[in-house]
């Protein structure tokens, strides 16, 4: 099945990646996509943009290069209640909101404390996804989690970045449970490239062998099925609170 989107990617804003929103649309167009979501980190990473950066998007085409574009935001999980820290002020004027653990911004807890940091965000009505829940070195409580997940209508990501990454923790090992959790419940996933640089757009080449390992059906990807991610997020937008 082909990639239709990849809506977690960042541009040079967030410090620490090297193109910008034009290259990274290119290079969407190149890879066939329909839709690319660019996420900046949140304040909490060194070398990131300001929350002021958020206020601006509506001066970015949400198509570019043929391409439909989202713009948004990876948010830091900052403690063990889920406390994000991007506030409701930025988060309703953005697109898209991933949620997620980093270490330069999170103590890493037990498991029951990792695990409550992550369902308060997943609680959180503004949250799309949960970004890269594979490290080992912040263990879940993966069915709580997906069970988490599927009531409260939230995507976790399985992160092809964060499987390369070294410095984590049994991210191949954790990744499968969480696609056979997924699988048993009947709730799809996300693929991410999570690519910092053009190139990297739409890259899963090492999900792509877990997703076979784990006998995860095509139908539960939700990166193949653009109508089924666009019914996602309106879902999302007539559950948020009216203000």
């Amino acid at each position: 099945m082909a990639m239709q989107l990849d809506v977690h990617t960042h541009t040079l804003a967030s410090g620490h990646a090297y193109g910008t929103i034009a290259e990274m649309c290119r290079a969407a167009r190149d890879k066939g996509l329909a839709l690319l979501g660019i996420t900046e980190h949140t304040s909490g990473i060194p070398g990131t943009c300001d929350d002021f950066y958020f206020v601006n998007f509506s001066v970015v085409p949400r198509r570019w290069e043929g391409v439909r574009l989202l713009l948004g935001a990876e948010i830091n999980i900052v403690d063990y209640e889920g406390t994000l820290d991007l506030s409701e002020y930025y988060m309703k004027r953005i697109d898209l909101r991933i949620a997620g653990i980093h270490s330069q911004c999170y103590r890493f807890g037990t498991m029951a404390q990792n695990t409550a940091a992550v369902l308060g965000a997943i609680q959180n009505p503004y949250v799309h996804i949960i970004s890269h829940p594979d490290d080992g070195n912040c263990p879940l409580d993966y069915k709580a989690v997906v069970d988490a997940a599927a009531r409260h209508d939230v995507l976790l990501e399985i992160n092809n970045n964060a499987l390369r990454s070294p410095g984590r923790k049994d991210s191949v090992h954790n990744s499968l449970t969480l696609l056979r959790l997924c699988r048993q419940r009947d709730y799809p996933v996300l693929l991410s490239s999570d690519a910092h640089f053009m190139a990297d757009v739409a890259n899963v080449a090492l999900v792509l062998p877990l997703l076979r390992e784990a006998n995860f059906p095509d139908e539960l990807v939700i990166n193949y099925d653009l109508a089924r991610f666009d019914q996602f997020l309106r879902r999302k937008e007539e559950r948020l609170p009216r203000t």
